[in-house]
């Protein structure tokens, strides 16, 4: 009866030691983008433009009830403007890609390809969806999925190096060690 006792003790001791190395938080801050909280998602929150006087208060436009102000933000066309582009022909491409445009279109474009990537994509995390215990306790196995079509990054920057290739936004080259 004792021996039974002991091993009760040490399987309770066990468990208890092995919840306690669980997470509160299923998946890693990074991963997750989306809120689950109730409160003011503070990246949907955009700050008007300052207000401006114009010179002549004749050439402003007619007022739109419920349609857009001079001061309301416009993340896309700002973004666009910080880039040094127009925002008016942002549904086009530039005079200046189009050849580079034409030489990636050169063998046409399939109309679903998001669709079709993303259905790919979730089989082939279907088929590496991690082992037992890492789907039972819920274990994010997406680096380790993707893990042989990672870039080495350091690999192909020294690759270039030695072909000869200016990399000036790299980090400097490391000393080696003796």
């Amino acid at each position: 009866m004792t021996a039974a006792r002991v091993v009760l003790a040490v399987a309770g001791v066990a468990l208890l030691s092995l919840t306690a190395c669980g997470r509160g938080d299923r998946q890693p801050i990074l991963m997750n983008v989306t809120s689950d909280t109730n409160g003011p998602d503070e990246f949907a929150i955009l700050p008007p433009k300052a207000l401006e006087l114009p010179e002549d208060l004749a050439t402003l436009p007619e007022p739109t009830p419920g349609g857009s102000n001079l001061t309301d933000p416009n993340p896309h066309a700002d973004a666009i403007v910080a880039l040094g582009g127009n925002p008016a022909k942002a549904g086009g491409i530039p005079s200046a890609d189009a050849a580079l445009y034409a030489r990636a279109n050169r063998y046409g474009t399939e109309a679903g390809i998001r669709n079709t990537l993303a259905s790919e994509d979730l089989e082939f995390r279907r088929k590496n969806n991690g082992r037992v215990l890492e789907r039972m306790f819920n274990v994010n196995v997406y680096f380790k999925a993707y893990r042989k079509m990672a870039l080495d990054q350091h690999r192909e920057l020294e690759r270039w190096r030695q072909a000869g290739v200016r990399t000036p936004s790299a980090p400097p080259r490391l000393p080696k060690e003796k």
